[in-house]
């Protein structure tokens, strides 16, 4: 049965909305002021929640940032004092709804139902998407080693909250499909997902593309043209590349993130946009700052949820993976069969990757061309000099300025990937104990349980 949270500072009124709801066929808990319904929170995540803005010790407001960050709850926010600017200011922050008292029953029990559907909708994605996991596919991300599932934990906390997100990696690791994947997750699926490489656009049209223009603003500019800010409105504004962007951009988009409002090129007239901002670089974004790239206030506006992912070097058991998939999407669209030659897969393994998923993703296609029913050694086409076999490479590339946690962090996860997932085995190889392993583990967001994912 899913849980429902109910914080009402009426007693009679919360003894009448508690039964009403287990009517429902929830279990509940109800408490009359903020400091309980923290304490219910940290004892049950609720799957719905009924929040009175009124109560004794504050605002039923402060509990839906708390609600938001952490868990995937459908609210409501009920007061007996109704306002419209209240009732904007529950609605932008993603309340389910909002109603003012006394409640009208009818409307909701029928949003109690809506509710259920939801939960159980949610339950079963969410099954799915374990279901997926296990086999190596989180929504269109391909790949089961640590390293990934790691990323997985991480779109999967934030991609429902309306937080901006940073994206960091090398060039070719497939920030873009992560950013896709965290919008499909969220609550403005439905609405647009808008993409820009910052670093293709030209300096002086860059400001256009962002915030659009008035007619007349410069030459050229024959009729007014919204930005992307404006055509994600409600939905995703993924901005790549963002240390490219010129640094005069950077302190206009710094504004508009803090008071979601702009200004089109030419024009005076501020227009409101709602944008969940998914930001990306293929650089250390402390280096950039360091290098006068980005600005130091603009990062950590932007990194108040950092996902780091992965190169292909760090995902040495899911390059098999990726290839049959990438194969098998080949086939499908040619309605041609191929398959890998052992030899084959393993000339795939033994490269080093330096271009990442995507010049894997090249590589299996040029070879499909190349071949008739089978692919053989002869038709894997890879450049450089990483041919040497990865079980007998076991080198980490680390950036220069890496931390040492961070640096201490990768070894492990490279370690354990290396290994098959084997905890004791990986222990002895990095010469810690086995407790200290499990203790780093549980200080990257992978306990006993999801470690034990990796044998």
């Amino acid at each position: 049965m899913p849980h429902a949270l109910l914080v009402e500072d009426d007693e009679s009124s919360l003894e009448a909305l508690d039964r009403l709801v287990q009517r429902h066929g929830f279990t509940t808990s109800s408490v009359q002021t903020l400091e309980q319904a923290r304490k219910e929170i940290d004892l049950q995540a609720p799957e719905f929640a009924v929040l009175d803005l009124d109560l004794p010790d504050g605002s039923g407001m402060e509990l839906v940032e708390q609600l938001r960050s952490g868990f995937d709850t459908e609210i409501v926010v009920v007061t007996g004092y109704g306002s419209i600017e209240s009732a904007v200011e529950a609605l932008h922050t993603g309340v389910f709804d909002y109603m003012t008292k006394p409640l009208d029953t009818q409307r909701f029990e029928r949003l109690l139902t809506g509710v259920k559907r939801t939960v159980a909708l949610r339950r079963e994605v969410s099954q799915l998407r374990a279901d997926l996991r296990r086999a190596g596919r989180f929504d269109r991300l391909v790949g089961s080693s640590s390293a990934m599932q790691e990323v997985y934990d991480l779109v999967t906390r934030v991609a429902g909250t309306p937080s901006t997100v940073l994206l960091t990696g090398e060039t070719g690791t497939g920030k873009d499909m992560v950013a896709q994947t965290i919008h499909r997750m969220s609550r403005r699926s439905d609405q647009p997902f808008v993409a820009i490489n910052c670093g293709a656009i030209q300096p002086s049209l860059i400001e256009s593309e962002l915030f659009g223009h008035e007619p007349g603003s410069f030459t050229g500019a024959s009729r007014m043209r919204k930005g992307v800010f404006e055509q994600a409105s409600g939905g995703t504004l993924f901005l790549d590349e963002i240390t490219e962007m010129p640094m005069d951009l950077q302190v206009k988009l710094l504004r508009v993130l803090e008071n979601r409002v702009i200004q089109r090129v030419g024009g005076e007239k501020s227009i409101h946009v709602d944008v969940r901002l998914i930001a990306a670089t293929n650089r250390s974004p402390e280096a950039a700052v360091k290098d006068g790239k980005l600005r130091e206030d603009l990062f950590y506006r932007l990194k108040v949820f950092p996902i780091r992912v992965p190169p292909l070097r760090e995902r040495a058991g899911d390059i098999e993976l990726l290839a049959g998939f990438f194969l098998s999407e080949l086939t499908s669209e040619a309605s041609e069969v191929r398959n890998f030659d052992p030899e084959a897969l393993d000339r795939l393994r033994a490269h080093r990757w330096p271009g990442n998923v995507r010049e894997l993703r090249n590589v299996v296609e040029r070879a499909f061309i190349l071949s008739a029913d089978r692919i053989g050694p002869e038709h894997v086409q890879v450049q450089g000099t990483g041919e040497t076999s990865s079980s007998s490479d076991d080198g980490l590339a680390l950036e220069v300025g890496t931390s040492i946690a961070e640096a201490e962090r990768r070894l492990i996860l490279a370690t354990l990937d290396r290994l098959g997932g084997n905890k004791k085995q990986a222990a002895e190889t990095l010469g810690i104990s086995l407790k200290t392993l499990y203790n780093r583990l549980n200080s990257y967001g992978m306990g006993r349980a999801k470690a034990a994912s990796a044998h």
